[in-house]
């Protein structure tokens, strides 16, 4: 079985495959000084449909992790921002005949992916694994899959 080993979600390692939100560099004081706003931190790409937000809750993984399949969205961005304080895993190619990278968020963190970015689907390694998600919502397909003829495991 092939094996990764997954790495710290770091906004330089991750920028191939997306952008990493989180609460950290430039800000401005909004609301009388009480909250830094960490403002524009991700382009939303939604080609020639419209931006949503929808809620997932996935069930809970463990490391070590087997998959097979991963998936992309060649039509628009998708964003993943937990909605609770644990970490959880990233999977992520170039394309589906390289090896995948598996990145670990530090529990304050989220991701967009950029437009066709081939990833393993929503891995919660918490529960309750509930997320926000903002991506496109348009009728036209906007989901391609590719399965490994051979798992990969990943390990912490």
């Amino acid at each position: 079985m092939r094996q990764i080993r997954a790495e710290p979600l770091t906004a330089e390692a991750f920028a191939p495959f997306g952008d990493v939100l989180e609460a950290t560099g430039d800000f401005r004081l909004i609301n009388a000084g009480l909250c830094r706003r960490h403002h524009d931190r991700a382009r939303i790409d939604c080609g020639d449909a419209r931006p949503g937000i929808s809620i997932f809750k996935a069930e809970p993984r463990v490391l070590p992790y087997v998959f097979d399949l991963i998936e992309r969205h060649p039509e628009g961005s998708q964003a993943f921002l937990p909605m609770s304080e644990h970490p959880f895993l990233i999977l992520v190619a170039p394309d589906p005949q390289a090896e995948p990278r598996a990145f670990l968020t530090n529990g304050a963190q989220g991701i967009n992916l950029h437009r066709g970015t081939w990833h393993g689907v929503l891995t919660p390694l918490h529960g309750p694994g509930l997320f926000a998600v903002v991506d496109r919502i348009g009728p036209t397909p906007n989901l391609e899959e590719h399965r490994y003829a051979e798992p990969y495991t990943v390990i912490g």
